[in-house]
C-alpha cells in the first residue's frame, strides 16, 4: 500500500509558521506556457476568494519593488511609480527574475521576496477591501489563502490604488 504522498511546506509557508500568521494550503493544476509554467485556470478566483498576482518590478528611483494585485486586473504603471515614489517603473526581464527575486516565474511570493530582500510592496486597494486573498507558497502550483492585512503586515507592504480593468 502507498500512503499519500505529503506536500512539503514551503519558504512560505515555514516563515508564516513562524509569525504565527493563519493560511489555508491550496493547490493548482499547472501547465506549460512558453518558457513559464503557470495556473491552469481560466478563473481569478476560487472559492469566492480573487487569486493575487506578485509582479516583480523596477523603479527609477527605489530600484526591484513588488506589487501585488488580482489576477484579473492590469497593473497602472504609473499609479504604481506615484505611490513608490519613482517616475518610472517597469517589468525586471525575465531573464534576470530569478537572479532579482530569488523564486521563478509563477512562484514569486511577497513573503519569500521580503524574507530574501528588503524590497518595498505593495497591495492594490482590493486586497485592503478584502476578507482573505489567495497568494502563491513561493512554488508553481502551491498557493495560500490568507488574511491580507495579516499578510501586508509581515511583509510591511503599504496599500495603493495601481490596478485597473484596463491597461495604459
Amino acid at each position: 500500500m502507498s500512503k499519500k504522498k505529503k506536500l512539503q511546506k514551503t519558504l512560505v509557508e515555514k516563515i508564516l509558521d513562524k509569525e504565527k500568521i493563519a493560511y489555508q494550503p491550496m493547490t493548482f493544476e499547472t501547465e506549460k506556457d512558453g518558457d513559464t509554467q503557470e495556473i491552469a485556470t481560466d478563473k481569478t478566483s476560487r472559492d469566492g476568494y480573487k487569486i493575487y498576482k506578485t509582479l516583480v518590478l523596477t523603479g527609477n528611483k527605489t530600484g526591484p519593488l513588488v506589487g501585488m494585485l488580482p489576477l484579473d486586473k492590469h497593473l497602472s504603471y504609473k499609479k504604481l511609480a506615484k505611490i513608490s515614489v519613482n517616475k518610472k517603473v517597469g517589468m525586471i526581464p525575465l531573464k534576470d527574475l530569478v537572479k532579482t527575486s530569488g523564486f521563478e516565474h509563477g512562484a514569486n511570493s511577497p513573503v519569500g521576496i521580503r524574507s530574501l530582500h528588503n524590497y518595498p510592496i505593495y497591495f492594490s486597494k482590493e486586497a485592503d477591501e478584502a476578507e482573505k486573498i489567495i497568494v502563491s507558497a513561493g512554488k508553481i502550483g502551491q498557493s495560500l489563502l490568507v488574511e491580507p492585512h495579516d499578510l501586508a503586515k509581515s511583509v510591511d507592504a503599504k496599500f495603493g490604488d495601481f490596478a485597473v480593468d484596463n491597461p495604459e
